[in-house]
C-alpha cells in the first residue's frame, strides 16, 4: 500500500465517499446483468432478421456491466471510462425522451436515466476526474 501525501490526503475522497461510489458502481454492474439474462430469451424469440440485433444488444449489457465493475474496483485508474459511460447513457436517455411514444422508450428512459444518475453520483463521490491528473495512473491507487 502506498502512503498518501498531505496533498493527496486533502484532495482524495473521504473513505465513505469512495466506498459509497464503488458500491454504486458494483450495484449498477450487477443490475445490468438482469437485462442480459432477459436478452437471452429475446434472442431465442427473435425472427431471422432481428437475431443479430438482439444478440448484439444483449451482449452489450455484459460490456457495460464489465465497465461499471472495473470502475467499482479501480475508480481512479480507468482514464476515460467514466466519460464514455456517461456519454452513452445520457445520449440514450435523451433519445428515449425524444421518441417517448416508441414502444419501450419509457422503460429505456427510466433505466438509462437511473444508471446515468448512479454513475454521475459515483463519479463525484469517487472523484473520477482524477484519472486525468498527471501521474494519476501511477504505481497504484489502493483505496
Amino acid at each position: 500500500m502506498t502512503a498518501i501525501t498531505s496533498r493527496d490526503a486533502t484532495t482524495a475522497p473521504a473513505r465513505w465517499q469512495d466506498r459509497t461510489g464503488r458500491i454504486l458502481m458494483a450495484l449498477t454492474a450487477a443490475v445490468t446483468l438482469v437485462p442480459f439474462v432477459d436478452g437471452i430469451s429475446r434472442i431465442n424469440a427473435a425472427t431471422g432478421d432481428q437475431v443479430l440485433m438482439e444478440f448484439w444488444r444483449t451482449f452489450a449489457y455484459i460490456v457495460f456491466a464489465g465497465m461499471w465493475a472495473l470502475l467499482a474496483v479501480a475508480p481512479r485508474q480507468q482514464r476515460g471510462m467514466w466519460e464514455l459511460l456517461l456519454f452513452h447513457k445520457i445520449a440514450v436517455s435523451i433519445q428515449a425522451a425524444f421518441v417517448i411514444d416508441v414502444p419501450n422508450a419509457g422503460r429505456t428512459l427510466i433505466a438509462d436515466g437511473l444508471v446515468s444518475l448512479t454513475t454521475i453520483v459515483a463519479y463525484v463521490l469517487c472523484r473520477g476526474w482524477y484519472t486525468w491528473r498527471r501521474g494519476a495512473l501511477g504505481p497504484h491507487d489502493n483505496r
